[in-house]
């Protein structure tokens, strides 16, 4: 008999999975026959998020030289790394193998996505469906490439449901009616949809009542925008990379386009089908755009001083404002200073080797290392600001709708001109070192106190993250400009509330005292975690049942249910009511307390998601090892 794994969720995360299952069973595996069954209704490799059969106008907010899915040098872990080339390196090779009359992945693509392919450079932002194509021949790879004794088997079917069985053994039930036995379950399901709950549940209600349209949040590439009619004004809640995909199916979705003058200056010429967008957020300005050019310096050394051994004194209840935050603001000011001093020392009045002796010894957020940066670095505007990053129009009011409309679109230009401009390239020196603190966070997970946790973490810091690392090409935030000046989308500014009156959505913010009025509102983000309220069978019936639990973050009278399926922490087990971890049932993913760690990464950075798919496939790889010795001693 086989020992047999089902991972539900072939998606990129659980390719990730299957790849280092292959890569670890000539070592960990070596006796008997390991049967993989990989459980989704949308492609292998892909899966839903980056399926081909979405608008072709949807792009990724990451440079092709930026996303790869193999790891490489950079990756701490205890099984073998096998290499393999980058989004753009492998559109490179493609171009090669075509030239050269050999098949390749070209050969089975749409000449609209080989096109593409053929016209990518390193810092092209492909199309959703061109990083399909890449994931698709990435499984093909890694099935290709399994030892002998291990096989796969694609299901394209929803779980919903999942018990055990005697012996250890766990039957999985499939929508279509069929049951798989398996020795051992990963769940990798990756976003899952989710009824609203609490105000968007009430606004909800209010819609249906009266009448109107409302979204509530939603994978903006699912969602029904047919029932918005053209030139019907529409408030949007939320200015990050959700917003970016419904103001292009919107505009271009519905048949817009721009033209370009010779002084580059980009225009919207309307098709007439567009609605009237009025956005806004807490901070009133879009992410940040993608920075567009490398280190002009050398690249320093992460982690300095967030790093396993900073991490390890934090103390049980850190306060992370307290605790983290000043550890992490010297880390990202080592990033940048280090890129400043090394590659424009004109704007320095010391040397990098003088500075960084004295900014290592001086303690995390002390006026004694204030002190030092102003001293050695003459202009403020050269300094890292994180305060004056995080909220740029905090403190500011405008006489009216117009002058806040200028506000942010002379703000987005600034923007746009420094992500093209390498003079600040200390810019990207803090974006590395954010990338390689959001690597380290997962260990501060169990030092924090829930309200901390819930608080400054869960609540600010992956917004900052977010808003500065994960922001859109700046392409995309030329259209927007370009929106803004036809009149098609306005801004409503920082601080923005929402409220349902009188039959109709008003919204406004901190920034003017002008109130937008609409009979449509669109929540512009992703549905937050949740087992309670999940559209997934699955998670429901293991909650129902109590063989799964919602994480609930607890200090004293403070008790907080983040909705995240919880699981342990080192080995990603599924934990029951009783708090007892499953010994043959994983989860990961960002609907998990494992909290979100992208399932394919930057070159060189080290993924996190990457490790945590090394160590959990090592664990079960032993696991199932163990299994396949009681199925041969039984036989």
């Amino acid at each position: 008999m086989s020992a047999r794994l089902v991972i539900v969720g072939a998606g990129p995360r659980g390719a990730g999975l299957l790849e280092r299952i292959g890569a670890g069973a000539p070592e960990l595996f070596t006796t008997g026959e390991l049967t993989v069954h990989l459980v989704d209704p949308h492609p292998p490799g892909a899966g839903r998020l980056w399926r081909a059969d979405q608008s072709e106008l949807l792009w990724m907010n990451s440079m092709a030289e930026d996303v790869t899915m193999f790891l490489d040098s950079s990756v701490r872990c205890e099984g073998p790394v096998r290499g393999g080339p980058s989004l753009s390196e492998w559109a490179r090779e493609a171009v090669e193998l075509e030239v050269a009359g050999s098949p390749g992945p070209l050969d089975d693509l749409p000449e609209r996505i080989a096109g593409q392919v053929r016209a990518m450079t390193g810092r092209t932002f492909a199309g959703r469906q061109v990083q399909s194509a890449y994931l698709s021949w990435f499984f093909d790879r890694v099935v290709s490439s399994l030892p002998a004794n291990v096989s796969v088997r694609v299901h394209e079917d929803d779980v919903v449901d999942l018990e055990d069985l005697p012996g250890g053994r766990q039957r999985v039930r499939l929508a279509e009616g069929a049951d798989l036995v398996a020795d051992i379950v990963v769940l990798a399901m990756g976003h899952t949809d989710a009824e609203p709950g609490g105000e968007h549940a009430r606004l909800r209600d209010f819609a249906r009542g009266h009448g109107l349209f409302y979204l509530a949040p939603e994978y903006s590439a699912d969602a029904d925008l047919d029932r918005l009619p053209p030139g019907e004004d529409v408030i949007m809640r939320g200015f990050g990379l959700a917003f970016v995909d419904l103001m292009v199916l919107l505009t271009e979705g519905r048949g817009g386009r721009y033209r370009r003058s010779r002084d580059g200056t980009l225009t919207y010429l309307p098709s007439g089908q567009e609605p009237r967008i009025h956005v806004g957020s807490r901070r009133g300005v879009p992410y940040r755009s993608k920075i567009g050019y490398g280190l002009q310096g050398p690249r320093p050394r992460y982690p300095r001083f967030f790093g396993p051994e900073q991490i390890d004194r934090l103390p049980r209840g850190a306060d992370f404002g307290r605790d983290v935050w000043p550890l992490i603001e010297k880390e990202l000011g080592w990033g940048h200073y280090h890129e400043l001093f090394t590659a424009h020392p004109d704007r320095a009045t010391t040397s990098w080797e003088e500075f960084s002796e004295r900014y290592a010894r001086l303690p995390p957020g002390s006026p004694e290392l204030a002190a030092l940066v102003t001293d050695a670095v003459p202009k403020p505007e050269d300094r890292l600001d994180v305060p004056a990053l995080d909220r740029p129009l905090a403190g500011r009011s405008f006489s009216g709708r117009e002058e806040l409309q200028a506000a942010v679109r002379e703000h987005i230009t600034a923007d746009l001109a420094r992500s093209d401009d390498p003079r600040h390239s200390a810019d990207l020196g803090v974006f590395l070192a954010l990338l390689s603190v959001y690597g380290q966070l997962p260990a501060v997970f169990d030092k924090l106190g829930a309200r901390s946790h819930v608080r400054q973490l869960d609540g600010w810091f992956y917004g900052f993250f977010n808003y500065f690392a994960s922001g859109p090409p700046g392409p995309r935030l030329r259209q927007l400009l370009a929106l803004s000046r036809a009149g098609v989308v306005s801004f409503v500014g920082a601080g923005m509330w929402v409220r349902a009156v009188d039959g109709e959505f008003e919204a406004g913010g901190a920034s003017t005292g002008d109130v937008v009025r609409a009979r449509a509102l669109v929540e512009a983000k992703l549905p937050a975690p949740t087992m309670r309220r999940s559209r997934n069978a699955l998670l429901r019936g293991l909650l129902e049942r109590g063989a799964a639990v919602e994480e609930t973050l607890v200090e004293g009278d403070f008790r907080h249910v983040t909705g995240r399926l919880l699981v342990t922490q080192e080995s990603a087990r599924v934990l029951n009511r009783e708090g007892r971890a499953h010994p043959r049932r994983y989860a990961l993913g960002t609907y998990t307390s494992g909290r979100a760690m992208a399932a394919f990464a930057r070159p060189h950075t080290n993924s996190p998601g990457f490790r945590k798919n090394d160590a959990v496939a090592r664990e079960i790889l032993r696991s199932l090892a163990e299994v396949e010795q009681t199925h041969r001693a039984c036989a």
